[in-house]
């Protein structure tokens, strides 16, 4: 079968190099190949995220540690920022997890803003909070720096970041930022597939979770760190997982991380600009679009043009691209094009021209 070239919010499209990466001879996980396979990546991935903290490598998608931190760090209740599916989801895997919790509840497509965080902390009812900061549903990104500044006024509530659609695609200063726990998949703009997550944790966090006694073990954060002071996982790592991570850092850091930021700044505007030449709008509330997808709107919201998402779909495919329908609620009322990953101006050039032939039809 031919390969359809992946344009959705995740998976996205793999290399060759990085699936030749994933073919390296087995090693194992206990021992010194491993270790130094850990140990290299290790300021790798600190330089990425701006910490000083260890990074942490999860053999899960993101919904492992997402849960792990709520099971690690809540234990009075949970303010969760809800702005979309994904977000809106945490708030049910808070109360399943049998956590307090309790929704901050904005607008699909609209950001989650501080003023409505400090409002909600104010009532001193929270310990913990979560919020993704590049919501993939509607294609908005939240403000996390001006999110994260309130740490500084709410030093007792911990702050948890979903980066899943935004980590190593925009600058991420961990440190500076001052934030809990930072947790990201591969699959997105990793450019990795499933099966690898990607976080760090404050001291503070380490802390905490310490004190929790129904924490588990899986996703216990007390395990990570202390394994990683000796370069290994508390459990059987993806291996292959990692040696395709080893391989994309050393691609990160040879393009130049300014570069690839400056890269999906620049592909995401293109996006943008092809979705207003044909006469649409965005989904999102304007100045919180996401970097690393585009979610147009097609009647979801008032303005601009509509037309038959799924016919779109197939016309695209049959050229070789798959583009997605829309999420949830909003599914062919927007529809959402990823730039995440390797992707550069020549290959969305490939699918903006694919679409421009899709549109004739429509």
């Amino acid at each position: 079968m031919a390969h359809v070239k992946l344009h959705i919010p995740g998976p996205v499209e793999v290399s060759e190099k990085t699936f030749k990466a994933l073919c390296t001879p087995m090693i194992g996980h206990r021992g010194q190949g491993f270790k130094d396979l850990y140990a290299k990546i290790q300021p790798q991935l600190q330089q990425l995220l701006y910490t000083k903290q260890l990074a942490y490598l999860s053999t899960s998608s993101a919904w492992g540690v997402m849960e792990g931190a709520v099971r690690n760090l809540v234990q009075k209740k949970v303010l969760n920022c809800m702005c979309g599916a994904f977000s809106d989801k945490w708030f049910d895997v808070s109360k399943k997890c049998g956590k307090q919790a309790e929704a901050l509840q904005v607008d699909w497509g609209s950001p989650i803003r501080a003023e409505a965080v400090d409002k909600k902390l104010a009532t001193g009812g929270f310990d913990a909070l979560t919020l993704i900061h590049n919501e993939t549903s509607t294609g908005t990104m939240s403000p996390l720096a001006e999110i994260a500044a309130l740490k500084r006024k709410y030093p007792d509530v911990t702050f948890i970041v979903d980066a899943v659609s935004s980590m190593s695609a925009v600058p991420i200063k961990f440190d500076e930022l001052g934030i809990d726990v930072l947790l990201a998949g591969t699959q997105k703009a990793f450019a990795l597939p499933p099966g690898l997550a990607v976080f760090v944790a404050s001291p503070a966090a380490l802390a905490k979770a310490a004190t929790a006694k129904d924490r588990g073990y899986y996703f216990d954060f007390v395990e990570f760190q202390k394994n990683a002071e000796q370069s290994m996982t508390p459990s059987t790592p993806s291996i292959p997982h990692v040696y395709a991570l080893s391989s994309k850092l050393d691609e990160f850091f040879a393009e130049g991380l300014e570069n690839r930021f400056a890269r999906h700044k620049k592909t995401n505007q293109l996006t943008r600009d092809w979705a207003a030449k044909h006469g649409f709008t965005l989904y999102p509330e304007k100045g919180f679009e996401s970097i690393t997808l585009t979610c147009v709107n097609n009647g979801a919201k008032p303005g601009g043009r509509t037309m038959d998402v799924a016919k779109l779909q197939k016309l695209v495919k049959d050229q070789g691209f798959l583009i997605d329908g829309g999420y949830g609620k909003i599914k062919g009322l927007t529809f959402r094009l990823s730039n995440m990953g390797d992707e550069t101006e020549a290959t969305m050039n490939q699918l903006y021209a694919a679409l421009d032939k899709a549109m004739t039809s429509l």
